[in-house]
């Protein structure tokens, strides 16, 4: 895993969100996600804990926590309508 690349988190409270790596070191990984982890509190996980995405993050969209979201936003619709088929869940 190297930074810029997006992940999926595969453990703790945050199981199922995405994140952009910011730096790795050893064993840990820095990700934040411009919500509940902004860029000047990363949050330190186990990389074992982190499933990576083939995605990279540019370098423009990590410089603001309102740009961070908004490319998370939409990776997360995307890969939500690919799982389910290409169809939005609408709940009625």
């Amino acid at each position: 895993m190297t930074a810029g690349q997006i992940v999926c988190s595969k453990a703790g409270r945050d199981k199922g969100r995405f994140f952009v790596i910011l730096r790795t070191e050893e064993d840990f990984a820095w990700i934040a996600d411009g919500d509940l982890r902004p860029l000047a509190h990363p949050k330190r996980k186990r990389q074992k804990h982190l499933a990576p995405t083939s995605q990279r993050a540019n370098e423009e969209d990590v410089q603001t926590d309102k740009r961070l979201r908004k490319l998370l936003t939409n990776y997360q619709t995307r890969s939500t309508q690919s799982a389910i088929g290409g169809n939005k869940l609408v709940e009625e």
